[in-house]
Order: C-alpha cells, then structure tokens, then sequence
C-alpha cells in the first residue's frame, strides 16, 4: 500500500518532495522519486511494504525504460497474471510484486489491462513512447486518486492535501459540492470540496496527453443491476458461499501477518468464520466499544468475544469516551481531506490494529450487496405497501417491480436522513442558497442510470455509486493509512459483487429480513446469537454525546456569532436547527453533527478562528 503524487508540465523536485510528505503516513517503509527533464513528469511515492518487501520499490521502470509506475494497492490475481504473461515470453525481474504485473500489463494490453485486474489499486503509468499517462482507480473505488488540472500542468495524489501544495490550486469551496454534503454527509465523485480538485471516479481511467495536455476519462466498469439469472435459493446459497471463500482467500495474499477487524455483525463475523477455514493461525481480531453511560446499546463487544472465541482467535477489545474523541478530532479531519460527517469509530480500531500488523481484513460492502439498510423500505410499507399489495393479489405487477412507473417514487428519500433539498434552500443557506444541481436530481439521475425499476436493485445501484465509495470506503482509507494500515474489504471482490447482483433482489434481500440471504448462507459457521442479533452499527453515540461533552463544540463552531462571520450558512440554521436542539425541543442530532464536522474541516483546512 502506497501514496502516490505526480506532475506533469513542470518539474518542481521542491513541491513533488512536499506533495510527497504530506502523505508520509501512507508509506513509512520507503520512498521514492522519477524525473523525466525532456517531457517534465515528474512521479513520486510513499511505500507500505505488503508484497514483494526487498524487490517491490517504487516509481518502478521496465528494462526498455519506456514506462514508468506508481501505485498505490494491492492486485490480488497478480501470481495468476505474472504466470500468464511468461507464457506470453515476458520475463520479470521480481520475485512477486504486483507492481511489475502492472507494469508489464500495460505494455501487453494498454488500456484493456484493466479488465484483468482483481484488487484494490489507483496507478498511474507514464508511457514515454506515446508521450501520454494513464491512470486508473479500482471498481468500487476502494483506493483514491484526486487530480487538478491547472495552468498547463496535470497534478494526481492520493490524497487531497498534497494536490494543496501547489501554488496554482486555489481553496475556493465549491458550493455544489458543499450544497450536496450537507444532505449526505459526503462530497460525491467527480468533484471535491475544492473547485480547483478533482476526483476520478471509482471504474474510471484516464488519458493524460502531454503534448495536447487533453484529458480524457472514461469509465471502464459498473455495476450491474438488470442481468438477473434464474436460480433457487438454495443453488445461490452455495454458489455465493464458494465465492466469498474464495474472495477472502484471494484477498489475504500478503508477505506479513494479517488481522481483521471483528465488529460482532454478520459480516466481520463471516470473514473471521471463513478465514478460519483457510487454516491462518494465530489470527488476530479487534472490536470496539464505549464506556460511557448511555453507550452501551452500541456496544457489540460480547457478541465479537463469541465469535473470537469460537474461531480461537488473539482478540482484543478497544474502547472510548467522548473525551478521547474530543482529543483526537482535529487529528481526524485533517486525514479525512475532505468534509465528512459520518461515524468515526474506526480510526480507534486502526490505531490499535497498526501496532501489531500492517494489514487487516474488515465486513465493509456486506450491507451493500445484501440489505442496502433497508432503504428501499419505505416503499414497501403503508399506502405504498398496499397499493401494491393490491396489485400484485389482483394480478398485477409484482410488488418489487415497476414502482416508478406505478407510483414515480421519490428517490431522493433514499438519502435524506439528514437535509432535504427544500430545508437547506431554506434554512441552511437562506437568501444565499447557490445556484446548483439539486440533490434530489443527483440520486435521480443515478436512479434512471441504473436501467433498472425494481427499487432494491435502485437502491444498491445507488449506494455503489455514492454511500459506498465517497464516505464507507474513504473513511476505510484514509482511517487505516493514517496509521499505516492497509484494510482489505473482501465483500467487495468484483468476481464475489457480479455474482451477487445476476440474483433476483426478492431472494439477494430477503423478506422481511434485509439481510436474510446471507445469515442462511452462514448460519452453520456462526453463533446462533450473531445471526439473530439486533444490527447496531458501527456508530458513535451522538444522541448521547451531543447533549453533553460535545455541546460545547456545537456554541464555540455553530453559534450565530461564529455562523455570521464564517459567511457560508444563514443565521436561520441556528435558529431553527441548533437553538431548539440544545433546548431539548426537537432532535436534530445528525443534521448538527454533519454540519459541525463541516465546521471542524473548514478551521482545520483553512486555519481561520473566528
């Protein structure tokens, strides 16, 4: 696992060096730095060694000297390609390292490499012959890649930070961006905070031409939602099952130890079970709890000790108090790069993981190839659920199908939880609400792209498109690398995510019980009281929290005073938000804390102290 930074158009060792160590914590084990003074690229690299540990070094150049790599990943079928490019008469210099695979896929296929790829990467490849780079991000967008694209030169990064380096790469917010996180709690792709920033969007590559310095993207992979094949329950059950196995066999390939993080829900639960399978010994796994009162309704800390010991794993349990969180926020925005309003557990679990291990496997995707959270619930429940009801008894449609033709269903409902559209045009921003694409047209937009109008398969298409990537899988990034950790999700195997979705979503989400599918398939490895357990999550306590050591924060960053110099939110967002939540008349509590960490980021990012 790496941090990679690059430009191209103007050579500056100076701000490469800088770019680079502003993401030192993705890489400790090694650096490294390429220098083209003809055609001005210049590439850099932070290592966290996994595989290939003496040989793997980076930015890595072929023999021929026409293409250079950096990257930032894992390529989990690296030994099935290696094996097939020396039948194909290439010959490597390395004993195992993904990185040469990539390296001498591209000069094998060029751009259609990717289809090969199994794993979890964002490169970029420099291609001296044809004067061009290309770059690429995984499927799901598990690893990250910003870039900019400023007076005649183009600038990448793993992270955020280090594209702010550049002196041409202004901090102007953009609003639109701004106008979405404030309703879901996330900044999607392609966009950043930064007008100036850019993301590549996760199944993208592109094609960066030095000579035109004309960039192209294109998407090379998506998920789809419409192919459903013909199968009973049970044949699932067993195809889906070889296919995690096989998924979390894959993804374990590493020259170091490995952990997992355990959670006590069925998906941590199911890859600890599976990996137990394996035959790894001396496997260590890690939960978290809260020790405060009030807490302890999210704790999942027995249900994790079962599990470890059942499958006779080193366990540990790792616990907080607000106080710490309080202590360690800053710490956090500042990783995140960008705004992020979402649950913060993680980093504590990461923290501890990277004292003993440098790579850990987690449950993240679980939720979204089987339960979505149960989003697409309130289309199935009261005049709705009727309505179809009614439909389906009296012959007509079945009760999953052709929603949107029969009812033109909201879709925007699927995410706002927090603001609506018409609560932040007219409370949060008031008279100075940007002029922007609304966030109800953005998911309704995914919606009709998912060519699909079964609301289960609407809503999973979404959720890979926004939720997943943009706050799950950022999140699981830069929390684990910032303590230079690489954490590997398995669910989200493309080979194990295409398999999964070819299933009806009547049998893939079950009944009445979202995640039905997959208890069944693990119900035989796994504690009775994991399967019929109460999902908790992986939150913090806000509700509790909030009302107590954290009100401090919410009259220092949300109080009128500091909102009306800041300039960016009405005063109206205090009055009918914040005023009547710490009152105790109304509860607001994810709608304040989205906005606080927005504040949070925006002192971090900006040092201002108003």
């Amino acid at each position: 696992m790496c941090g990679i930074v690059g430009i191209i158009g103007k050579n500056s060792p100076d701000i490469l060096s800088k770019m680079n160590d502003l993401q030192a914590h993705r890489g400790p084990d090694d650096e490294g730095t390429y220098l083209d003074d003809v055609n001005k690229v210049s590439m850099a690299m932070r290592r966290l060694a996994i595989i290939d540990l003496a040989y793997g070094k980076q930015p890595m150049t072929d023999t021929t000297g026409n293409y250079t790599i950096v990257f930032n990943g894992e390529i989990f079928n690296s030994p099935a390609l290696r094996l097939k490019l020396q039948n194909k008469g290439y010959n490597f210099l390395t004993n195992n390292s993904d990185t040469e695979v990539l390296l001498t896929l591209y000069q094998d296929m060029s751009e259609q490499m990717l289809s090969e790829l199994n794993g979890m990467f964002a490169f970029v490849i420099y291609d001296k012959r044809k004067k061009i780079v290309f770059g690429a991000r995984d499927r799901v967008g598990i690893k990250p890649l910003y870039y900019a694209q400023k007076g005649g030169t183009f600038s990448f990064a793993s992270e955020l930070k280090s594209l702010l380096a550049l002196d041409d790469v202004s901090k102007d917010i953009d609003l639109q961006s701004l106008y979405h996180y404030v309703s879901l709690q996330f900044v999607p792709s392609p966009d950043s905070i930064f007008k100036d920033i850019k993301k590549l969007p996760a199944g993208h590559f592109f094609v960066y031409s030095i000579d035109s310095k004309r960039l192209d993207i294109k998407r090379y992979w998506q998920l789809n939602v419409t192919t459903i094949e013909d199968r009973t329950e049970s044949q699932w059950l067993e195809i889906v099952r070889e296919k995690l196995k096989a998924a979390i066999k894959r993804w374990t390939l590493s020259d170091v130890p490995l952990a997992c993080s355990l959670s006590g829900g069925l998906d941590s639960s199911s890859i600890v079970a599976y990996l137990s399978e394996t035959g790894v010994s001396n496997l260590h796994t890690y939960s978290f709890g809260f020790t405060g009162q009030g807490e302890m309704e999210l704790d999942e800390l027995p249900l994790a000790a079962m599990v470890a010991k059942r499958f006779n794993t080193i366990h540990h349990e790792i616990t907080i108090d607000s106080e710490k969180l309080i202590e360690d926020i800053e710490t956090m925005v500042w990783h995140l790069d960008e705004p992020y309003g979402g649950g913060l557990p993680s980093w504590y679990v990461y923290k501890v993981i990277s004292n003993d291990v440098k790579v850990c496997l987690t449950g993240t995707g679980g939720d979204e190839l089987f339960g979505n959270y149960g989003k697409y619930l309130i289309y199935e429940r009261g005049a709705l659920y009727r309505h179809l009801k009614f439909l389906k008894e009296s012959g007509g449609i079945s009760p999953l199908r052709h929603i949107r033709d029969s009812l033109n269903y909201p879709t925007g409902h699927f995410y706002h939880k927090y603001f609506s559209d018409a609560v932040k045009d007219s409370v949060v921003f008031g008279s100075g609400v940007p002029q922007v694409e609304k966030t109800e047209m953005l998911i309704e937009t995914l919606c009709k792209a998912s060519g699909t109008k079964n609301v289960r398969n609407g809503a999973a298409y979404i959720d890979f498109q926004l939720q997943l990537p943009e706050e799950f899988l950022l999140v699981t990034d830069r929390f684990s690398m910032a303590h230079s950790l690489e954490a590997r999700v398995p669910f989200l195997d493309h080979e194990l995510i295409e398999t999964v979705f070819k299933i009806s979503p009547e049998i893939r989400t079950g009944g009445g019980d979202m995640k039905s599918f997959l208890k069944k398939m693990v119900k035989n490895v796994l504690p009775q009281e994991v399967i019929t357990g109460r999902k908790r999550g992986f939150v913090l306590p806000l509700d509790v929290w909030m009302r107590n050591k954290l009100k401090p924060l919410l009259h220092q960053y949300l109080s009128p005073e500091y909102i009306k110099k800041q300039g960016i939110f009405s005063v109206k967002l205090y009055n009918k938000i914040v005023a009547p939540h710490i009152a105790g008349k109304a509860n607001f509590t994810h709608q304040i804390w989205t906005l606080l960490m927005f504040q949070l980021w925006h002192k971090k990012f900006y040092n201002n102290h108003y």
